[in-house]
């Protein structure tokens, strides 16, 4: 990891910003570059965290979904939307589970057109393994405080029902 910047460069971009006339999206910039940049930093802990265990996140996404349905299984088509990625990139992540032993593919027992995916015991065990070090080192150790957190899920929550990212 590179030592600290002696400034913030995102407070720069937004006085440059300021400072050639776009004040009007000035803050607004600044804010989402910060959370451009939060994103970066948060996954390359989450990404140190599992790597000892062989996966990415978006591979641990897919195990601990799995791990949240009562049967272990899932319909491929399902376990894209939830996880709000094209299926092209479940696939991806399947093929790589598959291929390490911690999920299956199944036909569905009733629509032959569908394809489950489901745990296996090996899945299910790293999949719990890989979540208590996520909340341990990652998720425990968050960096934000609680008033913090629960803003930030407010306001994100917010961004994104407007956004158009799900309905309630």
């Amino acid at each position: 990891m590179s030592p600290p910047l002696p400034r913030d460069p995102i407070a720069d971009a937004q006085r440059n910003w300021e400072s050639h006339g776009w004040g009007d999206v000035a803050a607004p910039m600044a804010a989402i570059t910060a959370i451009m940049r939060t994103q970066q930093i948060l996954m390359a802990r989450i990404e140190g965290a599992l790597k000892p265990f062989g996966l990415t996140f978006a591979r641990y996404e897919l195990l601990a979904l799995l791990s949240f349905a009562r049967s272990g299984a899932l319909p491929m088509n399902k376990a894209s939307a939830l996880l709000q990625v094209h299926p092209t990139s479940v696939t991806n992540a399947v093929d790589r589970l598959q291929t390490a032993g911690l999920v299956v593919r199944s036909p569905h027992p009733t629509d032959g057109r569908t394809t489950l995916i489901e745990l296996t015991a090996e899945g299910r065990t790293l999949a719990k393994r890989a979540t208590a070090v996520l909340n341990g080192e990652v998720f425990g150790q968050s960096g934000f405080g609680e008033e913090d957190v629960n803003q930030l899920i407010r306001i994100l929550g917010d961004f994104r029902r407007g956004a158009g990212d799900f309905t309630d």
